[in-house]
């Protein structure tokens, strides 16, 4: 009987890797199409194929949609301007640039487990286009988040919100050069 359950086991998990490949396979050959240098090309093909195995893994192992994190996009005016304020004000790190024939079109910048997706704003909806309406990011935080917001402060920061306790959170706020709203928080202490 356990053999049974075994083979059974072995037998739903071969559909499901296979979709997976088939899957990692499409998302390759679309985003490399689409990519414009073939560093990029290797980089999301490495990470698509990471992503997906890992992603399998989990759906087979708890039954669920094997969603692992999330990279919001937000389009800016000025992309070089608001990469620049992320790095030098809030402390992420540029973790790839998007480049095509020597014109900047945004970045992946990165903060711990955090990974935001910034990207240079095409002008086809029209300039007077309002960024970050309606939009708020929430941020987890280690413990050291009021010395998280004074050190933004020192870095020439204007929180929005000084951190301050609330339903169980410890939180501060900012808004970025294009309106996106950014709210850090921890776990308050008891």
């Amino acid at each position: 009987m356990a053999k049974k359950a075994l083979k059974a086991n072995k037998a739903s998990k071969t559909p499901a890797r296979a979709a997976a490949k088939a899957s990692v396979k499409k998302s390759v050959k679309t985003l490399a199409t689409k990519s414009a240098s073939n560093s990029v090309k290797k980089s999301v093909k490495k990470s698509v194929k990471k992503s997906v195995k890992s992603s399998a893994r989990v759906r087979t192992a708890s039954g669920g949609s094997g969603l692992m994190s999330v990279a919001p996009g937000f389009t800016a005016n000025d992309a070089a301007a608001s990469v620049k304020w992320y790095c030098d004000v809030l402390g992420f790190t540029v973790k790839e640039r998007w480049e095509h024939d020597g014109q900047f079109h945004g970045a992946q910048i990165a903060s711990g487990a955090v990974t935001i997706n910034i990207g240079q704003d095409d002008w086809k909806l029209g300039r007077d286009r309002v960024k970050g309406q309606g939009t708020r990011m929430y941020i987890m935080t280690g413990p050291g988040i009021d010395q998280y917001a004074s050190a933004i402060k020192a870095r020439g920061g204007r929180l929005d919100q000084e951190p301050q306790d609330g339903w169980g959170m410890r939180t501060f706020s900012i808004t970025d050069p294009d309106g996106f709203k950014l709210t850090f928080m921890t776990m308050a202490k008891p």
